[in-house]
């Protein structure tokens, strides 16, 4: 791997310099425990620790995919919460292997009915306890419909009451075309984040779901807009840039808006053509200047400090 980095330095996709310190949105992956298609392959500790050296990065964040045993949109499974314990446990062990390398993150889905009992457990883990990963698209979350709306709030308290910082996949169900936009923005807003005051709130892929269009763009400029007017609501928190680079000049224009002392490096799940370096690769296609690229890869959130 780190031939790749030296071959990428020689063609000048990468930059010399580009070496940020943390990756802020990775994933494990054990198919046959997790329930994800057969064909994603394992990817432990072992494996994503040299991907992490190969690009000269520090540290990262990993997200527990154990909300996904409550997916609604995937076949029920037996003793569901008995797996959601098992896959952030297993989490937590692999962690545990680099435990100054890795970051681990608890995951749940956040309407089911043992939320809030899993993330006191996971407070409680020295390998979990600094954050909670809620994805709204893989757990089919409406913030329009009240009593979801509950649901989350209750699961932001918690994670706020044992100082967790929240990872949040916060744009729609993709797949059944759920409403996303300005709405469901302005309840994150609004209804959410007062939920949280006191940990850091990282907003993954740009808010969007891997790729910017303009659901993601209404959405981020209900951001931007409050970042203008100094809305402390919006305080604490962060953007990760895992998204597609293709509409750069939009993407950039929206990251000056935001700050770009909150937009975090993060590549998403090590797939095969989505591996660290590849990534920063494709990010530094992004139209921004060398200062700003040193200013994003150079932030530091608080829950890797």
């Amino acid at each position: 791997m780190a031939s790749m980095r030296f071959a990428l330095l020689l063609l000048g996709i990468l930059p010399a310099l580009a070496q940020p310190f943390a990756d802020y949105h990775q994933h494990f992956f054990h198919p046959k425990d997790t329930g994800l298609s057969q064909d994603v392959p394992t990817i432990t500790a072992t494996e994503l620790v040299p991907l992490l050296d190969a690009a000269g990065i520090r540290k990262a964040i990993v997200l527990s995919v154990a909300y996904q045993f409550g997916n609604p949109n995937r076949p029920a499974v037996d003793h569901e919460y008995a797996k959601v314990r098992a896959e952030n446990d297993w989490t937590s062990a692999q962690v545990a292997r680099f435990p100054d390398r890795l970051v681990g993150f608890c995951g749940v889905n956040p309407l089911r009915d043992y939320a809030v009992e899993e993330i006191a457990r996971c407070a409680k883990d020295p390998h979990l306890h600094r954050g909670l990963k809620l994805h709204f698209g893989n757990s089919d979350v409406q913030l329009e419909i009240p009593d979801q709306l509950e649901r989350v709030r209750r699961a932001f308290r918690e994670a706020n009451r044992h100082r967790m910082a929240i990872v949040v996949h916060m744009h729609a169900n993709v797949n059944r075309k759920r409403p996303y936009g300005t709405e469901q923005a302005r309840i994150f807003l609004e209804k959410l984040l007062p939920e949280a005051p006191e940990v850091p709130v990282q907003i993954a892929h740009l808010a969007g779901a891997g790729s910017f269009d303009d659901d993601v763009d209404e959405a981020l400029g209900v951001f931007a807009a409050a970042i203008a007017h100094h809305d402390q609501r919006m305080a604490n928190v962060y953007f990760d840039i895992s998204i597609d680079t293709k509409k750069g000049d939009q993407i950039a224009t929206r990251v000056r808006q935001l700050g770009l002392q909150r937009i975090l490096f993060a590549s998403d799940g090590a797939l095969p053509g989505n591996s660290p370096i590849e990534v920063l690769a494709k990010f530094h296609k992004l139209p921004l200047t060398d200062e700003e690229f040193r200013t994003i890869e150079s932030n530091v959130a608080p829950y890797v400090k």
